[in-house]
């Protein structure tokens, strides 16, 4: 959705020529990366948290099995990795996304990300929140109950949006998706499938790569202004890997990943209220409003 003039004029004049880190793959950051660009900013990715195929295997199969079959009547999608995990079942079944899930199922997600994305490969989505963009949204808008919901997650997921779901009745099965490790993971291991490349159909330039060796290097030297992190593991690696920021300022994305970076003795310059490029931008655009272009 374009951003009024004016607005996109305050946001370049405070982002123009900063260099933003965000702790992402390129396929996942690209939209950040794309609006960063367009309003004058120098985006980097730095890959911190990589995914493999889930385990148990057996498991996931007979949700999906079950899921085709029309034993649930929900599939809740918490994360565009979960689209990942779809994409790659899909493959390897020989079919589509699209195929997995029942013509009598419904679909729900937390964000419009994920909704984009799962839309592109024909999957439609039927609730998603708009305000909160968030399991705790996506519990608050839920009225479809006592039904049967399928609930594939990361293994390190929070226990909040399957709580959440059970108390409002839903009777939730819920199975790992896919396990969130170090970047990166065993090729053998690593969850391959990639992302739709551009969910409006354009085309867009992919953002510099950096190694953690030159990301250390950008942050001794003071050339980076901000880094975005997405989650709480991203935090953790962050903390893990990239202290001290010196003057780069901590941007979170979401309110658990602020809790965990503050537990983790992180400063947070801003938190982003909702999880989308604009509601980032904003959050970078908060930031850097008072201190002139400087780059």
């Amino acid at each position: 959705m374009p951003r009024p003039d004016a607005l996109a004029g305050d946001l370049a004049g405070a982002l123009g020529g900063r260099r933003v880190l965000i702790t992402r793959s390129a396929d996942r950051a690209w939209p950040l990366a794309s609006l960063l660009s367009s309003l004058g900013a120098e985006p980097s990715v730095l890959p911190l948290v990589d995914f493999e195929r889930a385990a148990d295997q057996l498991a996931l199969d007979d949700a999906l099995d079950a899921l085709a079959a029309g034993g649930f009547d929900w599939l809740v999608v918490s994360s565009i990795t979960t689209v990942r995990m779809l994409l790659e079942k899909a493959a390897e079944r020989g079919t589509t996304p699209a195929a997995l899930v029942h013509t009598g199922t419904r679909v729900a997600t937390i964000g419009p990300s994920s909704r984009q994305i799962l839309e592109a490969v024909g999957i439609p989505v039927a609730l998603a929140p708009v305000d909160i963009q968030s399991a705790e949204g996506l519990v608050g808008l839920w009225t479809a109950a006592p039904e049967r919901v399928l609930l594939p997650q990361a293994d390190i997921a929070a226990p909040g949006l399957r709580e959440g779901l059970a108390a409002k009745g839903a009777d939730v099965t819920s199975v790992v998706a896919y396990h969130t490790v170090d970047y990166p993971a065993p090729p053998a291991l690593r969850l391959q499938a990639e992302l739709p490349a551009a969910v409006d159909g354009s085309p867009h330039a992919q953002p510099r790569e950096l190694s953690p060796l030159q990301a250390r290097e950008e942050l001794d030297a003071g050339r980076m202004d901000a880094v975005v992190a997405a989650s709480p593991s991203a935090a953790r690696r962050i903390a893990a890997t990239l202290l001290p920021l010196g003057s780069c300022r901590f941007i979170a994305i979401g309110r658990p990943t602020a809790a965990e970076a503050a537990l983790l003795g992180i400063p947070v310059a801003a938190t982003a209220k909702v999880p989308t490029p604009d509601g980032i931008v904003a959050a970078l655009g908060t930031v850097f409003a008072n201190e002139g272009n400087i780059r």
